[in-house]
């Protein structure tokens, strides 16, 4: 009696999963594992994008800021002169402040760099946008504005303006990251904030008297561009000092291991 040899169909192999047909079910596309890829994905295209950008300051301000307004021809001027200075400028990419400073840094033939996010209500792009990162993520988008900023400059503007000043504050204050100036553009606007924190926030001991030296207030351009500049030039001379200070040891290790190396072996 001849016994029948039954096919054995192979196991699917993760290639062939892979190239399959997607599934009609892409509920998939909307659970945390997917999340995680779409935000991983975000980071790397905001570090390729940025990485060789060199020094650069963030403005921040509002997106409902219209041309006529002095604040937005102040931070055209900034952009301007910025970009001259030789600092790319990063904004948000949308309108109004963020608009103004990347038009100056542009028609001064600076780099200018819109970090854009998807909002419920759509908001274009700037023009005057060199480099445009699209963000679904807030967290993802303060990354690029802080980890690519040599300072922040906070004109007025709303709930969005303030969220970034006060991250950016509180992440000095908790040495996240090293004390680089944050300038908040425009007095009249700022003072009654700056009067609440003095009194009653630091006066009752929320926060430290010297948290308040943590900012600037200005309504002076050649003040920011002066206080960006020598910030600048100062972390230049620390990092150059912390080189130099470790080359003695590294050339240490180099003539130990070449010593190693010609060594006889015992």
């Amino acid at each position: 009696m001849t016994e029948e040899r039954r096919r054995v169909e192979p196991r699917p192999t993760e290639d062939r999963k892979l190239l399959q047909k997607p599934q009609q079910d892409l509920r998939f596309l909307e659970t945390d594992a997917w999340r995680t890829l779409r935000i991983t994905g975000e980071f790397i295209e905001g570090f390729d994008s940025l990485a060789r950008l060199g020094a650069a300051i963030t403005v921040f301000g509002s997106a409902r800021t219209p041309a006529a307004d002095p604040m937005y021809q102040a931070a055209e001027d900034l952009g301007l002169r910025l970009a001259k200075t030789g600092f790319a400028v990063i904004t948000g990419g949308g309108p109004g402040i963020m608009e103004a400073a990347n038009k100056g840094a542009k028609e001064a033939g600076g780099t200018s760099v819109g970090c854009a996010i998807e909002l419920p209500h759509e908001q274009s792009v700037n023009p005057y946008c060199d480099i445009v990162i699209n963000f679904r993520y807030f967290f993802v988008r303060k990354m690029m504005f802080v980890k690519y900023a040599q300072g922040f400059v906070i004109f007025p503007g709303g709930y969005g303006t303030f969220d970034e000043l006060f991250e950016a504050l509180t992440l000095v204050q908790t040495g996240k990251i090293d004390h680089f100036p944050i300038v908040l553009f425009g007095s009249g606007y700022w003072e009654p904030l700056v009067d609440w924190l003095r009194d009653p926030v630091a006066q009752e001991g929320k926060v430290d008297g010297s948290d308040l030296q943590l900012f600037v207030v200005t309504d002076d351009v050649d003040e920011v561009v002066r206080l960006m500049v020598e910030a600048t030039e100062k972390q230049e001379q620390a990092e150059a000092a912390t080189e130099a200070a470790a080359e003695p040891e590294e050339a240490e290790a180099h003539r130990e291991k070449a010593a190693a190396r010609t060594r006889e072996p015992e």
